[in-house]
């Protein structure tokens, strides 16, 4: 059963740094954030293996946040070996970020 990472500052660059990443800047009292969280769980099952789903917190991960300009969340980023390719802002269709994971797959 694949489950998202949770990163942190210690982890963050050197877990996107090969393949191909989706990163959920989140917070636990945004509403948005908890409508897609079982979008992000189900992703992680599904691209297990092939693509790493992960997480955010901004409120404990600030650095992280601040680095990556995110001022609204949920903001949903993804990386291809280490560099930020694409992002989108406000809670996404689950059909939404996997045709956006698999266009980085290809």
């Amino acid at each position: 059963m694949g489950k998202y990472l949770e990163l942190t500052g210690a982890d963050f660059e050197a877990t996107l740094s090969e393949g191909v990443s989706l990163v959920d800047f989140w917070a636990p009292w945004c509403g948005p954030c908890r409508m897609i969280a079982p979008v992000i769980e189900e992703l992680a099952e599904e691209y297990e293996g092939k693509a790493k789903i992960c997480k955010v917190n901004t409120d404990e991960e600030q650095d992280i946040a601040v680095k990556f300009g995110i001022r609204s969340i949920p903001t949903i980023m993804f990386f291809k070996d280490g560099e930020m390719v694409d992002q989108v802002v406000g809670a996404q269709s689950k059909q939404a970020l996997a045709e956006k994971i698999d266009a980085h797959l290809a």
